[in-house]
């Protein structure tokens, strides 16, 4: 029984540091860019939209289609960005416990 008590203060020492990451990560900002830097999309690492900047340039009604790509791409890279931001949070929080391909914390 002895070992079940240290498993359990183990998982809920576990539980506190992922809800801190959690809000680190709300709190850390990522920066995707397309066009150049011309279309700049600001997310938190967990995903959430803080910013869309557009160069004027890029507002010519002709060319719309060109301007949702910019802004799809931009969306992609700020994911992306955000994705290895979490990962190094995790990789640090685990202190380097690799965890088995396609698991993902939180769960």
């Amino acid at each position: 029984m002895k070992n079940l008590g240290a498993l359990m203060k183990q998982a809920q020492q576990m539980q506190s540091k992922m809800a801190e990451m959690q809000e680190k990560l709300g709190g850390l900002e990522v920066q995707g860019r397309a066009g150049g830097g011309m279309v700049e999309v600001t997310t938190t690492a967990k995903g959430d939209v803080r910013r869309v900047k557009i160069d004027p340039s890029l507002l010519v009604p002709a060319d719309v289609e060109v301007l949702e790509d910019l802004i799809v791409a931009a969306f992609a890279d700020a994911k992306s960005k955000a994705d290895a931001a979490a990962a190094d949070q995790m990789r640090e929080m685990t202190g380097g416990l690799s965890l088995p391909p396609g698991m993902k914390l939180p769960f």
